[in-house]
């Protein structure tokens, strides 16, 4: 029987990821670790469809609101956060369980992230105070001719990831292709991997139930507010 380093479960929302989650982590005694990235919020469980109290008192989860609301919690704060419970988890011999609905998280586990270093606030400001009332189009020329490689994979249209790349430009001298080649695997990458991607029939209607009940749970629901009002006109589903 092939034994595993880690499990990693992806799906819609809804898709049953987190009671799956559960369910094996109690019959392998593995750790539920989240890889969704608004799950991290500490202040944002309902709107985000955390997993509830009683879901995260079955089976022991970790990297689930640690982080407060008014933080910018970036893909490389994740990875070395997974990273040190890897760590952690590989010493006690349990199983990592890896559930949520962020691609990139799981990108960034296997593949790795790219070593850009962290960009100057000034250097930011400045550069979107200067293309404020520039037009996308032109920005992209102006990328293209300090980064034609990195230009060419971007949407003339695309106006954040354009300016992404002229800040990283302007802060260190060098394209932001140039650094893609220095990418360094992540913690997972090698290891035997267990993927797993839930999309049953029925995620959209239990998308639907689990947003009404959620809505229930909100203190303006119990008071005629707006999220009781706005229920029959079909609100979108929380991320899960």
């Amino acid at each position: 029987m092939t034994r595993y380093d880690a499990v990693l479960i992806a799906g819609p929302t809804a898709s049953g990821k987190s009671a799956f989650a559960i369910e094996m982590a109690r019959i392998t005694g593995g750790v539920v670790l989240n890889a969704d990235s608004m799950q991290v919020y500490r202040d944002l469980r309902l709107l985000t469809a955390r997993p509830s109290l009683a879901e995260e008192a079955a089976t022991e989860h970790r990297l689930y609101g640690f982080v407060d609301g008014a933080e910018n919690f970036s893909v490389v704060r994740y990875v070395a956060a997974v990273q040190a419970e890897l760590a952690a988890l590989g010493e006690a011999g349990r199983l990592p369980i890896l559930a949520g609905g962020t691609g990139l998280y799981f990108q960034a586990l296997e593949a790795g992230l790219s070593p850009v270093p962290d960009l100057p606030a000034e250097v930011r400001e400045r550069e979107r105070a200067a293309a404020a009332d520039v037009p996308t189009a032109e920005l992209h020329a102006r990328l293209a001719r300090c980064d034609p490689a990195g230009a060419a994979t971007l949407r003339v249209t695309d106006r954040l990831r354009v300016m992404r790349a002229l800040e990283v430009f302007a802060a260190t001298g060098r394209s932001l292709s140039s650094f893609h080649g220095e990418r360094a695997p992540g913690p997972l990458a090698g290891k035997r991997l267990l993927k797993l991607f839930l999309a049953p029939a029925e995620a959209v209607s239990r998308a639907r139930a689990r947003t009404v009940a959620r809505q229930d749970q909100c203190p303006l629901s119990r008071h005629g507010g707006p999220w009781r009002a706005g229920r029959g006109a079909g609100a979108g589903g929380a991320r899960a």
